[in-house]
């Protein structure tokens, strides 16, 4: 059965692996994935109804009105402000993924998506990327690619290998799509992007441990509307092995081929195993 299987998957061609979109600027700052991270980006997410997929009423400045649903924020017109909301529910531990959609053509200037304590504030006057404007918030501009926590500019994000720094920030930003994922690992302190597929690495380090952590975004343009997901979770166990196997499968299909499990040469129990995480 496993020579079956490796060879009716190695018939696949390669364009038809499930990949980043060959056109993208971060295709080459792209950096593997952990077995732990991997099985979470191809895992079905979780309901839509749960409540980490919604944005909270009480950690919001004034200014973000609130869908009925909770999963979407509108800022509205405002001048010379600078406004953050935080999602509905924080985490303490173990690996967690957050869906930001944010459309391009609304973001302005000082759009920053990134995570946060319940302590850090949500308006201040001015634009200003709030989101890292203290030490209770860390955050990536999207405009720029800055990388800002303590109100400070860290860098640009991702760094692009075996160029000096000097010639990053002279360097134009590479356009970030509408689609951005968070990737929280709370038990070891780190917060990383995921975008066009790609992930992108750490972006900050010594993120307080123990410490509820939220999602969070800040705006300066009127009209920004911003929409969040929790996609996955995972505690910091080792992945099963049944998980891994089913996961290696996954990948080597492609997104082209998710749907015919039934053609795989294992027994159909097998194949009802791997459905649900395409």
């Amino acid at each position: 059965m496993g020579l079956s299987l490796s060879g009716w998957l190695g018939g696949i061609p390669a364009k038809m692996k499930k990949d980043a979109p060959s056109s993208s600027s971060f295709l080459p700052l792209s950096i593997p994935t952990s077995s732990r991270l991997s099985l979470l980006l191809n895992s079905s997410p979780v309901d839509p109804g749960d409540p980490r997929c919604r944005w909270s009423p009480t950690h919001c400045s004034p200014h973000f009105l609130l869908s009925q649903c909770g999963e979407e924020v509108t800022r509205a017109p405002t001048q010379q402000i600078s406004d953050g909301a935080r999602g509905e529910k924080g985490e303490r531990g173990g690996m967690h993924v957050w869906e930001v959609l944010w459309c391009p053509t609304h973001r302005g200037s000082h759009a920053v998506i990134g995570v946060s304590t319940e302590h850090c504030p949500l308006q201040t006057s001015g634009y200003t990327a709030l989101m890292g404007g203290d030490s209770q918030s860390w955050g990536w501009e999207l405009t720029n690619n800055q990388l800002w926590h303590a109100g400070q500019a860290l860098g640009r994000y991702p760094g692009e290998r075996g160029v000096q720094a000097e010639e990053q920030s002279v360097s134009p930003p590479h356009p970030v799509p509408e689609r951005v994922l968070l990737v929280l690992d709370a038990d070891t302190g780190t917060l990383g992007y995921v975008v066009d597929d790609c992930f992108l690495g750490m972006a900050f380090k010594d993120l307080p441990q123990g410490v509820e952590l939220f999602p969070a975004i800040s705006s300066v343009r009127g009209g920004a509307f911003i929409r969040l997901r929790y996609l996955n979770g995972a505690t910091r166990e080792p992945p099963a092995l049944m998980a891994l196997c089913g996961l290696s499968i996954h990948v080597c299909m492609g997104k082209e081929r998710e749907t015919q499990t039934d053609r795989l040469p294992l027994p159909p129990p097998l194949q009802r195993y791997i459905l649900p995480s395409m």
